[in-house]
Parts: C-alpha cells; sequence; structure tokens
C-alpha cells in the first residue's frame, strides 16, 4: 500500500476527515502495480486545489546499491512484537540486496499526543452539521473512543490550542524535510516509533510492504518512508525487495489451497 505525498493525488469525491491530513493512493500487488497506479491518477485536476503537478518517472532495474537508505535501528531493536523477527529479516535482506543501511533517528521532542487536536479540530469542523443536528448521536459507535464522541469533543477545543498545535506541526515538518534530505529511503517497522503518525502530519510519503506471517498467521509489514514528491525511490526499492521475496505471492497459511492429489 502507498501513501503518497500530500498533494500528490486529487481528494476530490473522498469523504473528508482532516483537510490537512488527508491523502488518497493505491493498494496493489506488489510495488510496480503502486507505482503504475499512481501515475495514473497523479496531477492537477481542477477540483483539489491541495494538489501539485509534480514530476514522476518508476525505473525497475535501478541497481540497490544506489539508493541512499537510512533505518530507524533504534525502532527495529525496539520492536517484540511477534512480526519483530520479520522486520529484521527484512533488513538482513536489504543488506544482502547490497543495500548499505544508516542508523538514523527520526524528529524527538515534539508534543506528538497534542496533534490529535488538529485532527478533531479539521474532522469537527467538516462534520459540523451532523455534530449541530443531533444525528451524531445515530452513529453505531458510541463507546468513549469512538470517533462519534471524537467528533463532539471537537467543540470544547480552543482556538488557541489548535493554533499552537499548527506551529509546533510547522517545525516538525522542517525538522522532517532537513532529515529526509540525507537519504532517499528510511526503512521503519509498523511498531516502536512515532514514523505513521509524524508522516502523516509532515506529508512524507510511505511504502508498506509485507515482510511475511507472525505466529498467529498474520501478516507483517514493513515501511519505506521517501521524501517529499519521492514516490518513485521507495517504489523502486521496495520493487527490488518484493523480486528478492515471495512474501506479496504468498496466501495467508489459513488461506492456502491445498494442493490436488
Amino acid at each position: 500500500g502507498l501513501r503518497p505525498t500530500y498533494g500528490r493525488v486529487s481528494r476530490y469525491g473522498v469523504m473528508t476527515l482532516s483537510w490537512t491530513m488527508d491523502k488518497v493512493g493505491p493498494i496493489c500487488r506488489d510495488a510496480r502495480d503502486c507505482a503504475l497506479v499512481l501515475d495514473a491518477i497523479r496531477g492537477e485536476d481542477g477540483r483539489d486545489r491541495t494538489v501539485e503537478h509534480a514530476p514522476f518517472a518508476f525505473h525497475a532495474g535501478r541497481d540497490p546499491k544506489s539508493f541512499r537508505v537510512g533505518y530507524l535501528k533504534s525502532a527495529f531493536e525496539k520492536d517484540t512484537t511477534r512480526a519483530g523477527k520479520n522486520n529484521l529479516a527484512a533488513l538482513e535482506a536489504f543488506r544482502q540486496m547490497g543495500v548499505s543501511l544508516q542508523e538514523v533517528s527520526l524528529p524527538e521532542g515534539f508534543p506528538f499526543s497534542a496533534f490529535d487536536i488538529i485532527l478533531r479540530a479539521e474532522s469537527g469542523a467538516f462534520f459540523d452539521d451532523l455534530i449541530r443536528s443531533g444525528k451524531v448521536d445515530l452513529l453505531e459507535e458510541q463507546h468513549r473512543g469512538s470517533r462519534a464522541n471524537s467528533l463532539r469533543q471537537s467543540r470544547f477545543i480552543p482556538a488557541p490550542e489548535y493554533l499552537l498545535a499548527n506551529r509546533h506541526r510547522k517545525a516538525l515538518i522542517e525538522a522532517m524535510h532537513a532529515l529526509m534530505k540525507n537519504f532517499e529511503v528510511v526503512l521503519a517497522p509498523p511498531a516502536g516509533s512515532e514514523q505513521n503518525l509524524i508522516t502523516n502530519l509532515t506529508g512524507h510519503p510511505a511504502l508498506a510492504l509485507p515482510t511475511g506471517w507472525d505466529r498467529r498467521n498474520l501478516p507483517s509489514s514493513i515501511t519505506l518512508l521517501g521524501n517529499l514528491y519521492g514516490e518513485a525511490a521507495i517504489l523502486e526499492l521496495g520493487w527490488i525487495y518484493q523480486k528478492k521475496t515471495a512474501f506479496q505471492d504468498t496466501p495467508p497459511p489459513l488461506f492456502a489451497v491445498p494442493a490436488r492429489k
């Protein structure tokens, strides 16, 4: 699955959750297919004014040694989930491909727990009519952590809190941009860091690739982070990795079709 750069693909016709975070991207059989779909849907359409007409060119045969790649060493080491071994195996696969991995850390010292204010405020504004009409009470889930309750809470977010959160966000964007200028790709495990939250806030693209199955036969994955409008690099490296592995073509163990006798 590819989450493109913010502003790469038009969101016209898509239900809004957060104007400054929503992105549209493909889920495909492999990274090369993601590149084909992205090339078809990217660019301006005259309807979504956040979209930039940035260039994109996917090269399937690039030498893996030519990539400048970082990896979140501490996050991989801290990942003690059932898929931790699969993530470490994926790192080793990249090394065996000739990729030189440099240790890197994501920006720290930011109020990550406060950034949820931005999403809640923006979604509350979009669904204002639903909230004020009382029809929010008709949503299926009504527990404390439900979206319905989050929408109600948006009415109690002070404007200064929203503005201050966005000031911190701007500093985070600049810090992430400064870090990523040194790399084309940064490898990250799904857990053990704030990579998903950070890139959602900063708009950097991310590619999720399968890395096998855990002890419960659930799928595991690794994430490739890229520069703004740098989807080509993460897709190219992802495709090289997938040509060396077979996880994208392997059905879950419980869904495997038995061989005919």
